[in-house]
């Protein structure tokens, strides 16, 4: 990541200070909530997709840096309006909006960001960034209700985990780099080549999740969790889909009846792992990673073409 931080570092530091601005208020329980969400932020994987997209193919300006704010701006949103829907109390290690200030004011919330980024295009006309972004937020929200329908009935197709995954998760990360791309480059046809780039890295950034679940790193999330919330993951689909017919049967019941049973959830992530769940979710990944590196190399060698394939690379190495 230093290398990576060489190259947009600058860029970076100036993004902090305007995505704060972004999302300024002049109401002092809202203030205090943005600060709270701007001092917990992640490892701003996404604005680092915007920045190495936009410099890939010109100079970075101020439209770059409005399309970062408003990816940001979009991640979190969602993200606060998912801790109410999963009754999540906690957050990459700290107390979720929810579980400070409760339902009605984390939904409030997400709205006030999902307002400032609409605010952020249309007062500066980036309406085709507007457009490429709502898109992805449109797909995150077919994914997930997808998701919980085909969890009830626990529908175990593999091709229906991919469609899930590319418009929950690959959707935003494709949008990133799309917007990204356009910015310098007002090319339609480039922002659509980077948004495919773009998706490639989400579907293996989310095969990485799923394999986390099955693992011993602290992640932040207990292991197993993706079984207690019965989520059709990678691994597990494959097991069930290629065991014997009692197997099937006996795993199919545990989701269903006994998913918060430690010795259940045991037993299953036991069966995933002799059933060769993690390798084969392994080489989905990998195959993914490289259609998105194959995408990428069309573009030619450059410090910035290389950051961004380490970029790549860091969504399948990493240790959570």
């Amino acid at each position: 990541m230093d290398f990576i931080k060489n190259i947009i570092g600058k860029e970076l530091t100036i993004f902090e200070k305007k995505f704060s601005d972004a999302v300024s208020t002049q109401t002092p329980l809202l203030d205090r909530i943005m600060k709270y969400i701007i001092n917990r932020k992640g490892k701003q994987l996404r604005p680092m997709f915007v920045f190495l997209s936009a410099k890939l193919h010109g100079e970075i300006n101020e439209s770059s840096y409005r399309a970062a704010a408003l990816v940001e701006i979009l991640h979190t949103a969602t993200l606060v309006h998912d801790d109410v829907v999963d009754e999540a109390m906690e957050r990459r290690g700290f107390f979720s909006i929810n579980a400070l200030w409760k339902n009605k004011i984390a939904v409030l919330v997400g709205d006030y960001l999902l307002s400032k980024g609409l605010l952020l295009a249309t007062e500066n006309n980036d309406f085709d960034q507007l457009h490429i972004l709502s898109d992805a937020v449109r797909q995150m929200s077919e994914g997930e209700l997808l998701q919980i329908e085909k969890s009830r009935k626990l529908n175990l197709d593999e091709s229906v985990y991919f469609e899930i995954i590319k418009n929950k998760t690959a959707s935003l990360l494709s949008s990133a780099c799309a917007s990204g791309a356009f910015s310098t480059s007002n090319d339609k046809a480039i922002a659509e080549r980077m948004k495919k780039f773009g998706e490639n890295v989400g579907m293996a950034f989310q095969i990485k999740d799923d394999l986390f679940d099955y693992g011993k790193e602290d992640i932040g999330k207990p292991t197993g969790n993706d079984i207690k919330e019965k989520k059709l993951t990678l691994p597990l689909i494959y097991t069930i889909n290629n065991a014997d017919k009692s197997m099937k049967k006996k795993l199919i019941y545990m989701l269903k009846n006994e998913n918060k049973n430690p010795d259940s959830i045991k037993f299953v992530i036991s069966q995933v792992i002799e059933h060769g769940g993690l390798k084969y979710a392994e080489e989905k990944m990998y195959a993914f990673r490289d259609d998105a590196i194959q995408i990428l190399n069309e573009f030619g060698e450059s410090p910035v073409k290389n950051a961004l394939e380490e970029l790549v690379r860091y969504t399948t190495d990493r240790k959570y």
